[in-house]
């Protein structure tokens, strides 16, 4: 039994050998394994050859399979905002400016719910299940949502929706953490959660045909632009067949053959890519007891008394940019087209080049992220968009600004603001232990966009519905507030994760 074992693993002695024999019979059976309370020990170093691993064509298709999720999220914001004329419009729907706001709180709500749902069972049954369910959540939901025939049913599907979201969040996050070595984790996090704005650009140039009265009827418009997303689920679907479970997670779930073979079929990839391959340095294994899953009362006690400043900078980071981003981006066509008199049909144009400042903020900035740091890069990030939004607050209040420059003031904000809330990702998914990694993006992601996000459209829909500057200025002032704060958090208490391997940013709960 001992030949058989996989390299790199080992199982501490016992004291007779039909103990020995006992225990490897343990781990090497899965079936077994699940039903046994406590596991047996191992000693593994597939974390240290995942982190030592150089950046090939397995870490671009992963990347590439995986990250489309905020495509898909950007899609989906973006469709809703630049559908919000034509929802008005609609015979069927009849919208006015507060329905169209429940309606960006209903995908929020379901985001919040399928994020703790699927978050939860990440954690138990693994990434890769996952993945596949909540993308068929969502391509399912959204296609309903174009075949929606009133309010109530509109509302419904777009809740569904964003559960399917919400749930790819907890599943995607963790897996790409763990797959990507430590030295390019911040910058490939922050590209990839930037990539929502390829998304935004897609939704947005969709809008502009699709809702173009020359040629489709508006109402017929507007059900098109939500099969575009479906179309791309089913694509994404087919992308993600070949990518592995997380050997991180099998190992910590005593799979460790299966972590194995899966490691060594990435290197034995990068090996036929012409990559060579650092050895492994000495004392890099580290020793876990595998576990079937964590009871919720060890998850609370890690969130709010082991890594309790931890909790608070997180919450503080998801809350602040959940309520910006949601609060602006969700309400972006009716500030346009009540204060500028831009026609629906045209909102399109106007998200181009907000999207394209959101994607290059952390294209650009992201190295610097691994670099000169998250707590730096962190903090003044949030602390310049709410400077930013301050100032461009005050001139929208004076009427100073037209539509052109309000766009063009919105891009250079959320250059800044894209990365900052792709930082609050990336931070709640690598300053948490492995065994809650899942959850903890969901509870975070969950309570940010509850407190911060769900109201936020529903609020500044009634603040733009009274037409008045005012009202709407104190909505950004206060969305700038929040984010001050959040800046000042990160700078008195963020992890400083930059490359740092995920184990010891986060030791896991189960490290013997």
């Amino acid at each position: 039994m001992c030949a058989m074992r996989p390299e790199g693993f080992a199982v501490p002695s016992r004291e007779s050998a039909t103990s020995t024999a006992q225990e490897e019979f343990r781990i090497s059976s899965s079936g077994a394994m699940a039903q046994r309370g406590r596991l047996a020990a191992i000693s593994t170093e597939i974390p240290a050859r995942l982190e030592r691993l150089p950046w090939g064509r397995f870490h671009t298709l992963v990347v590439m399979a995986l990250g489309i999720t905020w495509i898909l999220d950007g899609l989906e914001v973006t469709l809703a905002g630049s559908v919000a004329g034509a929802l008005k419009d609609s015979p069927a729907l009849a919208f006015n400016d507060r329905d169209v706001g429940i309606a960006g709180s209903a995908y929020l709500v379901g985001a919040v719910a399928g994020a703790l749902f699927f978050g939860w069972l990440t954690d138990r049954m693994g990434r890769r299940r996952l993945f596949f369910l909540t993308i068929s959540v969502y391509l399912t939901a959204t296609a309903l949502t174009g075949l929606s025939w009133n309010g109530w049913t509109f509302w419904l599907f777009r809740l569904l929706t964003g559960a399917g979201i919400g749930g790819e969040y907890a599943a995607i996050n963790s897996t790409i953490q763990e797959l990507v070595p430590a030295r390019y984790r911040g910058a490939t996090d922050l590209m990839i959660n930037g990539s929502f704005w390829v998304g935004a650009a897609l939704g947005a140039a969709g809008a502009i045909v699709l809702l173009d009265p020359r040629i489709l009827n508006p109402e017929t418009g507007w059900r098109l632009c939500f099969f575009i997303g479906a179309t791309l689920g089913l694509v994404v679907f087919l992308m993600r067949m070949w990518i592995p479970e997380s050997p991180r997670w099998l190992v910590l779930h005593g799979r460790e053959s299966e972590a194995e073979s899966v490691v060594a079929g990435i290197e034995a990839r990068l090996r036929a890519g012409g990559h060579e391959l650092a050895p492994i340095g000495a004392g890099k294994a580290i020793s876990l007891r595998p576990r079937r899953h964590t009871p919720m009362a060890e998850v609370f006690v890690t969130l709010l008394r082991t890594h309790r400043q931890r909790t608070l900078i997180g919450l503080a980071l998801m809350t602040a940019q959940a309520f910006f981003y949601n609060a602006i981006f969700f309400t972006y066509a009716l500030v346009l087209t009540k204060f500028y008199a831009v026609s629906s049909n045209e909102v399109g144009w106007y998200i181009l080049p907000f999207a394209a400042g959101n994607f290059l903020g952390p294209v650009l900035l992201g190295r610097l992220f691994d670099t000169a740091g998250r707590r730096v890069m962190i903090a003044s990030t949030y602390a310049l968009s709410g400077l930013l939004l301050l100032g461009c607050g005050g001139l929208f209040a004076a009427g100073l600004l037209s539509a052109v420059s309000q766009t063009l003031a919105w891009m250079v904000i959320f250059f800044f603001a894209s990365p900052a809330a792709s930082a609050a990702y990336l931070t709640v998914s690598e300053t948490f232990p492995i065994e809650i990694r899942a959850l903890a993006i969901a509870i975070f992601y969950a309570i940010g966009t509850g407190i911060g996000g769900a109201a936020a459209p529903i609020l500044f829909g009634l603040l733009i519905q009274s037409g008045s500057r005012a009202s709407v200025f104190s909505g950004y002032a206060f969305g700038a507030v929040l984010m001050l704060g959040a800046a000042l958090a990160a700078a008195l208490g963020a992890v400083r994760a930059e490359r740092k391997p995920l184990e010891e940013v986060a030791r896991p709960l189960s490290a013997v």
